[in-house]
């Protein structure tokens, strides 16, 4: 897929400290496929020039939801740890059930952790049990948006 082959209008964009708004970004169609690599544990929590607010992430997860095509693939990246928490205000680390609610009506495809300690280590499809005692592990969820 060529990224050109995208109908996108951007009526504002503006990056580092002043970032760009919720719903400027115009498309015509939906996207098959969207990536979102560690970046909405950081949504609203300030850090990088955007307001605080404390339903940022879930905000933005509607818009990643409400922007994918019926049918296309969602390859989402978080922290994850055996308890939910905000770290101040460098990121948020998820709990496995709350993505799981995040995207109740979407299809689990596959899904990775990437453990901490005591040795960091890739298990893909792992049981749930295994987050005891991570703090900071990386959760990888490959999610696919129903028909």
């Amino acid at each position: 897929m060529r990224l050109s082959s995208i109908p996108l209008t951007l009526s504002t964009l503006k990056l580092r400290i002043k970032p760009f708004q919720l719903g400027s970004c115009r498309s015509r169609s939906k996207l098959p496929v969207n990536a979102i690599l560690h970046v909405i544990e950081h949504v609203g929590l300030g850090r990088y020039g955007d307001k605080i607010d404390y339903d940022g992430d879930t905000k933005a997860i509607g818009e990643l939801k409400r922007v994918l095509a019926p049918g296309g693939f969602l390859l989402f990246v978080v922290p994850i740890g055996e308890f939910p928490m905000i770290r101040y205000n460098a990121h948020r680390i998820y709990a496995l059930s709350q993505i799981f609610n995040f995207f109740a009506d979407y299809r689990m495809r596959n899904f990775a952790f990437i453990f901490e300690h005591p040795d960091p280590k890739t298990i893909i499809n792992p049981e749930p049990s295994l987050l005891k005692g991570q703090q900071y592990a990386c959760g990888c969820f490959c999610l696919q948006k129903p028909k």
